[in-house]
């Protein structure tokens, strides 16, 4: 069940092609931005890879490739989703994503699961939503 919305972020993305496997496409994306986490002004950066299914959908990984950085503290995070291509070029992904920090602002998140959704608008804008999962 979703419990209490945790964060709130919007920023850029820029894609990179990698190779694939058999027809299918594996792409890399860069996201950078802006928002709150636990209440507290953050930047974020991630590097995340994805590759399409058979079915057309995408499965995708950060793996411990994201941060975020803040006045009074820093975190890291791995995430994992599932996603598809939207009607007007973008992109959604939903899943989960576990951050970790030494950093007092952002130790509530240790240990826990959250829910995200990811989603990313024909023109690279894309918008990141965060709920801990209880």
């Amino acid at each position: 069940m979703l419990g209490k919305h945790v964060g709130s972020m919007t920023g850029s993305t820029t894609v990179k092609a990698l190779p694939g496997d058999y027809g299918m496409p594996s792409l890399e994306t860069t996201g950078m931005g802006e928002g709150t986490l636990l209440g507290h002004p953050v930047q974020f950066v991630a590097t995340y890879g994805a590759e399409m299914q058979p079915d057309g959908s995408f499965y995708g990984e950060c793996p411990n490739s994201g941060a975020i950085l803040a006045p009074n503290g820093a975190a890291t995070y791995r995430a994992t989703g599932a996603g598809s291509p939207t009607e007007d070029g973008g992109s959604k992904f939903r899943g989960a994503v576990y951050f970790s920090s030494h950093s007092e602002a952002f130790a509530e998140l240790n240990g826990k699961a959250c829910a995200y959704s990811w989603d990313v608008d024909a023109e690279g804008t894309a918008k990141w939503e965060i709920y801990l999962i209880d």
